[in-house]
């Protein structure tokens, strides 16, 4: 925790084991923040730094009995050195537009709506529900931000993300899928351009699990780090 903020107690209380949706011979366990002081923004963002996320309005760490395979992963956005093929994309996308809104566009869940089923209909988010995923991106004591990317005028894609003082925490991102060009990528190379305006740091893309190789596109932004045993690592 940051020395210059009043100490505080933090109370979490732990989910029960289930299982894992990474890793299949895992179950996996939440710590989840009980302390109504800390769902605040600033609380927030002394929590992001300890490596906890949000889904809605919980704040949460993972607490696994037998493992410790997520680890927080952050970009340090202010000296964020493409890679080549990362360089490719930018230059692809130049023509593409983009603006942080505070609300939705009126024909977002449309967009979701096709993302979900064509890339998640194994998944626990199928079929889209509006109501559903709202309760996991909306919250009261944080204003989430939507990025809103357009190709000629037409919505493509959305990324949601935090933006605190002094970092931006990704949350979710769905996109057109018939777009040919690596729509998740342009997502986050677009969140890394923002942070660069807004002169913030961090871009924080959740938990990275060496294991899983669905896992693997975090560590392609460099420079980064990985908060090993309390330690912010890069």
């Amino acid at each position: 925790m940051n020395d210059s903020q009043p100490r505080q107690t933090l109370q979490v209380g732990l989910t029960q084991a289930h299982q894992c949706n990474y890793l299949s011979n895992q179950q996996e366990r939440l710590a989840v923040v009980m302390d109504h002081q800390w769902h605040s923004q600033s609380g927030y963002e002394i929590l992001l730094t300890s490596g906890f996320r949000r889904s809605g309005e919980t704040i949460y760490i993972p607490k696994c009995e037998h493992c410790t395979a997520c680890q927080s992963l952050r970009v340090d956005c202010l000296n964020f050195s493409p890679s080549k093929s990362q360089k490719r994309l930018s230059k692809q996308i130049q023509h593409f537009t983009f603006v942080l809104k505070n609300t939705l566009d009126s024909n977002w869940f449309e967009l979701y709506e096709n993302y979900i089923s064509t890339r998640h209909r194994s998944g626990s988010m199928y079929p889209a529900n509006k109501e559903q995923f709202l309760t996991f991106t909306d919250n009261q004591w944080l204003t989430p931000k939507y990025l809103h990317i357009y190709e000629h005028n037409k919505l493509i894609a959305i990324a949601i993300t935090d933006v605190v003082d002094n970092a931006m925490s990704a949350l979710y991102t769905f996109f057109d899928t018939t777009n040919p060009l690596s729509m998740g990528t342009a997502a986050i190379l677009l969140q890394i351009k923002i942070a660069q305006q807004l002169d913030i740091r961090w871009l924080y893309l959740g938990f990275q699990i060496d294991e899983c190789a669905a896992m693997s596109y975090k560590v392609r932004y460099k420079p980064n780090q990985k908060l090993v045993n309390g330690e912010w690592l890069g």
